[in-house]
């Protein structure tokens, strides 16, 4: 157990149903971590995150967050969380600085403040001129760094960010990784949700891969490959029991072409 804990989970129970989404699912993770938090699509990672946001209440099980059990129904412990979820909608009719601004004086920060510190932060990521744009007009990549601004402007301790990278161009995956680590070593955890795997491999402390709604490893890279010369997505491969992708490229593409190796 660790002292002083970012996030601890204790056997959280989740069903949907009869269905059992997650079936005990615990970790405990220090602050100043980035963790990969990882599994097949219908693991339960999605789940777990809006357990932990209060989003969805667990069947059993407990929540801390900053070393206090949550209460879904209060907002106090929402501020020191920053969330980027996977395919947000946001509100097309404002523009960046509108937008930002308002979720800024949603976390409680006087508008002047929000408004200052948001425009900053699109300058450096070279927003800045489209700032006052309206966000309908964006591409999937500019909207994409509006919201991971918005999971930042109120300086949370902790991040859940889900498939953060999608749409970015590859200057600004850079930045980004540069941001997560930054924000590590000021003391930040960060909870990573991502399918691409080398970029979980290069940035996370520590990894929890969930198969089944269970952890079936949780550790450094190292440790879980028990220093095998595999990647992560051998790994992850051999760990959930997917091996047959050569087998359904050949079986798809067969169909494409209709069974002709030359077409």
């Amino acid at each position: 157990m660790t002292e002083n804990s970012a996030i601890r989970l204790t056997d959280i129970q989740k069903h949907f149903g009869a269905k059992a989404v997650l079936t005990g699912v615990s970790f405990d993770i220090a602050p100043g971590t980035i963790v990969g938090y990882i599994g097949p699509n219908g693991a339960g990672k999605s789940t777990t995150v809006k357990i932990i946001l209060g989003l969805l209440q667990q069947d059993s099980g407990t929540v801390e967050i900053n070393g206090q059990l949550i209460d879904p129904e209060a907002a106090d412990y929402k501020r020191h969380i920053g969330y980027v979820p996977e395919g947000a909608d946001l509100f097309n009719a404002l523009t960046a600085r509108e937008y930002l601004q308002l979720i800024g004086q949603l976390y409680g920060m006087d508008p002047d403040v929000a408004g200052n510190k948001a425009e900053q932060l699109a300058r450096i990521v070279g927003l800045e001129a489209a700032y006052d744009q309206r966000l309908r007009s964006y591409s999937k990549g500019m909207r994409q760094l509006v919201l991971i601004i918005a999971s930042l402007i109120h300086n949370p301790d902790i991040l859940f960010w889900d498939e953060p990278l999608n749409g970015l161009d590859a200057n600004s995956v850079l930045v980004i990784e540069e941001i997560l680590q930054e924000l590590r070593d000021r003391g930040k955890t960060i909870f990573y949700s991502s399918h691409i795997m080398d970029v979980v491999q290069k940035l996370s402390d520590r990894i929890i891969l969930l198969n089944g709604g269970q952890v079936v490893a949780d550790g450094s890279f190292k440790e879980i490959s028990q220093a095998a010369d595999v990647n992560l997505q051998e790994l992850f491969n051999t760990m959930t029991g997917f091996a047959e992708h050569g087998e359904k490229a050949r079986a798809f593409v067969d169909v494409v072409t209709g069974g002709d190796a030359d077409a």
